[in-house]
């Protein structure tokens, strides 16, 4: 009998949802293991977001320090632990901001790790795809990327994206609307 793609992610929610459970009981292993679950993502979204390595780095860092030292005051919503992870990463590269006012591109931006259940073919068309959005959605505002990058390049829901970025979620389908409108108008610039 095989698993549908819904029926994995449910099972990766009820094990997060049983390692935040022991986290907040104060249990090592099951930290450890809510770090290496969400590391890879969070690292690439902060890199995305401050445009450098070094800056994600120690972005990266005091997320899961925060993590560590709020995981008991974390509450089960509407929107999933990842989010409110995301959440604490977003504030800290808006703290970031506001601190140093700057930002320094790099060439490499980090891909998300690989959906085991994507073949290698679909896995090459996708980074394709992303890093093609990446260079699209830089003439569009800081909300907006934002949005983009949540939705389309982490594959966030809207409610998700909301708790993320502190919007409702008739903010985040606006400004995603926007965008793609904005998007549409660059590729048929460029066809032409």
């Amino acid at each position: 009998m095989s698993t549908t793609a819904g029926d994995k992610k449910q099972g990766e929610n009820q094990l997060v949802r049983g390692l935040v459970d022991r986290a907040q009981q104060g249990d090592r292993d099951a930290l450890e293991e809510l770090y290496l679950i969400h590391f890879d993502r969070i690292y690439s979204y902060l890199h995305v977001s401050v445009g450098n390595r070094h800056d994600a780095e120690d972005l990266t860092t005091q997320t899961f320090l925060r993590m560590l030292e709020s995981i008991g005051k974390f509450r089960w919503q509407s929107a999933p632990f990842s989010a409110w992870l995301f959440r604490i990463a977003h504030n800290l590269a808006m703290d970031h901001f506001r601190a140093t006012k700057r930002w320094q591109l790099e060439e490499e931006v980090p891909e998300p790790p690989p959906d085991e259940s994507t073949s290698a073919e679909a896995g090459a068309f996708e980074a394709i795809g992303r890093r093609s959005m990446l260079e699209l959605i830089d003439d569009l505002s800081h909300e907006q990327q934002q949005v983009l990058t949540l939705k389309f390049v982490f594959n966030f829901g809207n409610a998700e994206a909301a708790t993320i970025l502190g919007k409702s979620e008739g903010a985040i389908k606006s400004l995603q609307h926007r965008a793609l409108v904005s998007l549409q108008k660059q590729v048929a610039q460029r066809e032409q």
